[in-house]
């Protein structure tokens, strides 16, 4: 059995990493908030302009109109691009490792062509480059309070090779926010757009100079929405599930440390047994010499 002291050393220590935990759980609880309130309130943009481009490619424009437009051009599938979402880092359960299985499973399992990686976040860079996958370029040290302005970087790596040719597919792999303790893996494709079944919201609209002009304008603005959105679901993916994991392990420190008192006060009662035994025994020794 350990000694008082070591026990005592232990449950120090055990109380240090608590009060860390419970520092960094206040931590996400609060940017947490903040990123659910940013990821509530551009859903509905990012679904206006989903929507709007649905009409027009379904009611303003033709076949042969819709076949100039790069972005919504498909062709034969050589080559695919992943824009893969992961944090920057860790200490969020299993959140890291579900988005990058599920990334690894799409890319062994589910591609049809050669993968190459655009990462976003330090945690999934360094598992493309340790499982040997063609990163083509990497962004990290994103602050949550980003603006579609931040990445238009990203944006414009995505869509020019798209148009290049570089990549026939872009596929977008990131976190999902469904609820504090709801994150999951999702795969969309992102390039080329596929406009949905127009809704006719906007039939009776007319637009300036023309539909196409609309159009144009409107492409890239929906890849770049759509990458910030993603980011932004990946930011309150983080901060739920490192809430959720320092809580866990301030309750498990709270419970290590009644173990460890338990433990305590029961070495200490057989010590002080063994003090009073030991007593006893000095002192019948003593009268058996008297």
């Amino acid at each position: 059995m350990p000694s008082t002291r070591e026990i005592r050393r232990r449950i120090r220590s055990v109380r240090n990493i608590s009060q860390i935990t419970r520092a960094m759980e206040m931590v996400a609880a609060s940017k947490m908030r903040r990123a659910q309130q940013r990821v509530t309130a551009s859903r509905p943009y990012a679904e206006r302009i989903e929507a709007m481009i649905s009409d027009l490619a379904a009611l303003q424009l033709d076949a042969e109109q819709l076949a100039a437009f790069p972005l919504l051009a498909k062709r034969e599938i050589k080559n695919i691009e992943v824009l893969l979402v992961t944090p920057d880092k860790g200490l969020t359960g299993p959140l890291n490792s579900n988005i990058l299985r599920r990334a690894g499973k799409f890319i062994l399992e589910e591609a049809e062509a050669p993968v190459k990686v655009v990462a976003v976040g330090r945690k999934g860079s360094e598992f493309m480059v340790r499982t040997r996958q063609d990163v083509v370029a990497e962004f990290t040290g994103l602050a949550d309070s980003l603006t579609p302005e931040d990445v238009t970087a990203i944006t414009s790596v995505v869509i020019g090779d798209y148009v290049s040719g570089k990549a026939d597919a872009v596929y977008l792999i990131y976190s999902k926010f469904n609820s504090t303790l709801s994150q999951t893996p999702v795969v969309q494709q992102l390039l080329p757009i596929e406009p949905k079944a127009g809704s006719g919201e906007y039939n009776d609209y007319i637009f300036e100079p023309t539909g196409a002009d609309v159009l144009t304008e409107l492409l890239p603005r929906l890849v770049e929405v759509e990458i910030y959105q993603a980011i932004l679901e990946n930011f309150a993916s983080e901060y739920s599930a490192r809430m959720v994991a320092m809580r866990n392990a301030s309750d498990n420190a709270r419970d290590l440390v009644s173990d460890l008192t338990l433990s305590y006060n029961k070495a200490r009662q057989t010590q002080i047994t063994n003090e009073v035994s030991e007593i006893a025994a000095g002192a019948n020794a003593m009268r058996q010499q008297g």
